[in-house]
């Protein structure tokens, strides 16, 4: 919606049009939405909030200074509602549900971070150990996979086309380079 129709369709909802309100509604409930969903609550508390930040609106509707960024307005509640349900979410609740005791929490502890991290930092590494063995691979290796890398894959007709090799030779020379890759990586402790 535009900012200027924004802030028309507020000073009509303060004075009492239902269409107005009902525009404003329809208009910005995707933008309301979309902060809810970000913040990733269960549909109970994302419905919770949603209509709450439409009661604050209506709360504070004629107090609102500049109607045209009702938008912003709207967006910055569903933020801080969205966080308040979330802080009320981590306080501990006593209980003896033993239901409620077995949950498998859908947070990652520290340590799960730190291994997570960790394994990142790994593949990364190896990553970057098979860029360079690959660039120590002659010029016709590296042309030849990445061509065939493409996406989509060509046709054995357009490699060859591409290459300057023969259809029949493509197979078994990408096997080639392949091989000699694995050995380079290999003699490297790559895994």
């Amino acid at each position: 919606m535009d900012r200027a129709d924004v802030g028309a369709l507020v000073q009509s909802a303060v004075d009492g049009d239902a269409a107005a309100w009902k525009a404003l509604v329809e208009g910005l409930s995707p933008l309301v939405w979309s902060v809810v969903r970000a913040h990733r609550l269960s549909d109970a508390d994302a419905h919770e909030v949603y209509q709450t930040v439409w009661f604050r609106f209506a709360q504070h509707l004629g107090r609102i200074r500049e109607p045209e960024k009702a938008g912003s307005w709207l967006a910055s509640t569903a933020r801080h509602e969205c966080l308040k349900v979330l802080k009320s979410l981590r306080r501990l609740t006593v209980t003896n549900d033993p239901q409620l005791l077995d949950r498998v929490s859908e947070d990652r502890t520290p340590e799960q971070s730190v291994l997570d991290s960790e394994e990142a930092a790994a593949e990364s590494e190896r990553i970057r150990w098979m860029w360079q063995e690959f660039e120590e691979l002659g010029e016709r290796c590296r042309q030849l996979l990445r061509v065939l890398m493409a996406s989509p894959p060509p046709s054995y007709q357009e490699v060859s086309a591409a290459v300057g090799i023969a259809v029949g030779s493509i197979g078994p020379l990408r096997q080639r380079c392949l091989r000699r890759l694995r050995a380079r990586l290999d003699a490297r402790g790559a895994q």
